[in-house]
């Protein structure tokens, strides 16, 4: 999905990598990233809630929504750091995190995103570059559905709680480690 704001042309990205509240504090730090939205994508039910999601029945994945400028951040540059923060061969699980909810997935907006998607997968699979079979889905997108405010901006507002400590944290220290030079500047 494609939209202009101010003469700049955006797009949107939809991505699962278990809990969204890991993605968001990482991606909230990328370069040419404008938002970043919890939520809930690849489901049956309309308007899921958390609690409906995390109980497993919706068939939603925790996503997050990233509306990006592309002339700053290519979609296969987003995707190269979504497959560092995350275990992509782990079917339904993120670490403790259990369940279809958590599953990897990318829910392309466009036909050039399904492209890159499944080129990248392929691509790491034939350099072998995880000792395991990539599981991510790719799903076209379908609706996105925002989680609840108090999901919004999760890590900063709770970076004291064990679950920021023990598994936010480490996802943010290994971006900023890893891709210091996408960072935003100031930051």
């Amino acid at each position: 999905m494609t939209m202009v704001t101010n003469d700049v042309r955006l797009e949107t990205a939809i991505l699962g990598g278990g809990c969204f509240w890991c993605l968001e504090a990482v991606f909230l730090d990328v370069e040419g990233v404008h938002s970043v939205e919890p939520g809930y994508c690849g489901g049956k039910v309309d308007a899921p809630t958390y609690r409906q999601v995390c109980e497993g029945g919706t068939g939603h994945a925790e996503v997050i929504r990233i509306t990006f400028d592309p002339e700053l951040i290519s979609f296969r540059s987003l995707l190269e750091i979504f497959f560092v923060i995350h275990d992509p061969t782990t079917l339904n699980r993120q670490g403790n995190d259990v369940g279809t909810q958590y599953r990897s997935a990318i829910f392309p907006t466009s036909d050039e995103q399904l492209h890159d998607a499944l080129a990248m997968i392929e691509e790491m699979g034939e350099e072998r570059v995880y000792p395991s079979a990539i599981v991510t889905k790719v799903e076209r997108a379908s609706q996105f559905w925002p989680a609840e405010d108090y999901h919004f901006d999760y890590y900063t507002k709770n970076s004291d709680q064990p679950y920021c400590q023990y598994v936010v944290a480490p996802k943010i220290a290994k971006f900023r480690e890893r891709f210091a030079k996408r960072r935003k500047s100031g930051k």
